[in-house]
């Protein structure tokens, strides 16, 4: 008596037609009346977009026009996340369902537009109009040289219409009284047979200079995605690092150092194929006068939360942040070569006055030295 039955969904499925699958999803579908919205399934069934970016598109493809659908404005009403609705977005742009661009108003302030369409497909290959008449077919040119024409097989020919036969005249009413003659039927004349003109030989053409056709421009896309789809060809992966001769000493240190991570990090426990495919880059690490201690911090600093593919990780630091090489003995006598010296005059100070002035011996100041000139040729 505790138990709470759902009597409409029971006679909501007794209304289904047809057996009741035992497994799987079973639709009851209930027409709508207002507040509704008509999505395509090569939306919500698309195969490259998330669960996320299909439901932020159904949004707003229900939202009436000028709704806000700006990534702060879509987060003050769904549960998502300002960087998962912005990733949503990314991805509806990459597949052609959301544009935005900038337009510039009439009294020159910019602004950004965002246009949602709901069958992008749709735009790339527009439909005829429904009223408009359709295309008249481009005759076939003719060849240059006709020769005599064939006549056309007389399957393809179309019959002439057969000629309709006038009305018959009905007689006129005889008396009663007179008896009505028997009259044979007339016999059914045949209609004459239909000539047939069978086509002569044309004079040849003249031969005219036919111009090369141009192919067709092929139009640009409506919709250029910022983002290339997830489906674009990656650009393939920079091989492993190798020292220029793996030499004996070098494959034991870095057979150490790589057995050795588990130790101060482990996560990092690694099997022996990984081990021994990971020794040429470390090699090359070895080789390039860099510590061990600097490559292991390298390599195990701050991993991802949860490490899946430890291997991965470190094949792929060892690539991407492998140091440049040593300079050479050359390189670093060019850096000790001694630079060129500038000779810097002191400074000195006057005698007389105490002004500081540029000369390599001390003495007195051009002022100076004019006064003192001065006075000695006025006493002369």
């Amino acid at each position: 008596m505790d138990t709470q039955q759902n009597t409409a969904l029971t006679r909501a499925l007794a209304e289904v037609p047809g057996p009741l699958p035992t497994s799987g999803v079973i639709h009851i579908s209930l027409p709508h009346t207002d507040r509704f919205t008509v999505v395509g399934n090569h939306l919500a069934q698309h195969p490259e977009l998330s669960c996320t970016a299909v439901g932020i598109a159904v949004r707003i493809q229900s939202l009436p026009q000028g709704a806000k659908v700006g990534i702060k404005a879509l987060a003050a009403h769904c549960r998502e996340g300002e960087k998962r609705i912005a990733a949503a977005l990314r991805e509806l742009e990459a597949h052609g369902y959301l544009r935005r661009v900038r337009d510039r108003l009439p009294n020159g302030r910019i602004i950004t537009r965002t246009v949602f369409c709901n069958r992008p497909a749709a735009l790339l290959h527009p439909r005829r109009p429904a009223g408009a008449p359709p295309r008249p077919a481009k005759p076939e040119p003719a060849p240059a040289q006709a020769s005599v024409q064939e006549p056309a097989p007389a399957s393809v020919q179309e019959p002439a219409p057969a000629p309709v036969p006038a009305p018959m005249q009905e007689p006129a009413p005889l008396p009663a009284s007179a008896p009505v003659p028997m009259q044979e039927p007339a016999p059914v004349q045949e209609p004459a047979p239909v000539p047939v003109c069978h086509p002569t030989a044309a004079p040849p053409a003249p031969e005219l200079p036919v111009a090369p056709v141009a192919p067709p421009a092929p139009s640009a896309p409506l919709f250029v995605p910022r983002v290339p789809p997830p489906t674009a060809p990656k650009a393939p992966r920079r091989p492993l690092p190798r020292p220029g001769e793996l030499t004996p000493e070098l494959d034991r240190a870095a057979t150490a150092l790589l057995s050795d991570l588990h130790r101060h990090a482990p996560q990092f426990t690694l099997s022996e194929d990984d081990v021994r495919r990971l020794v040429p880059g470390v090699a090359a690490w070895l080789e390039r006068a860099v510590r061990p201690d600097s490559i292991r911090r390298t390599l195990t600093d701050d991993p991802p939360q949860p490490l899946k593919h430890p291997a991965k990780l470190l094949a792929h630091r060892l690539t991407e942040l492998l140091p440049p090489a040593p300079p050479g003995v050359d390189d670093l006598a060019a850096l000790d070569r001694p630079r060129p010296r500038f000779t810097v005059t002191p400074f000195q100070t006057c005698d007389d006055c105490d002004r500081a002035f540029r000369s390599p011996t001390p003495g007195h100041c051009r002022d100076c030295r004019e006064t003192r000139a001065a006075y000695a040729q006025a006493a002369a």
